[in-house]
């Protein structure tokens, strides 16, 4: 969880980013990470544009599994910039399980959370 002063606490999941390898950059621009989606669409349209072939295809396959993979950390990374903390780990089997255990333990944010 991370959180912000005037701002909803954001839950960022672990694991692989099944959004950012299926919508690349667009799943980034969704979650407001925008230098990492400006970065990735450069990449994207740079492949395309350099290569030809059999090369492009592998290399843009790479890169969605690169963004599957690391696709939350970016997002961290953004919230991060944005001058969000992080402030703890949830174990929970999804994110409204995640939500309801955080506001458990932390009944001060239910308003924020609200929000």
């Amino acid at each position: 969880m991370h959180l912000h002063r005037s701002a909803a606490p954001v839950l960022v999941a672990e694991g692989f980013a099944w959004g950012a390898l299926i919508f690349g950059p667009f799943w980034l621009f969704a979650h407001r990470a925008w230098i990492a989606g400006t970065l990735t669409l450069a990449a994207t349209l740079a492949i395309l544009a350099a290569s030809g072939g059999w090369v492009w295809p592998v290399l843009l396959a790479a890169l969605a599994w690169a963004l599957g993979l690391w696709g939350h950390d970016l997002w961290r990374w953004s919230l991060a910039r944005r001058g969000y903390v992080f402030v703890h780990v949830i174990a929970a089997p999804h994110r409204d399980a995640a939500l309801l255990r955080l506001l458990a333990r932390r009944p001060d944010l239910i308003g924020a959370a609200a929000a």
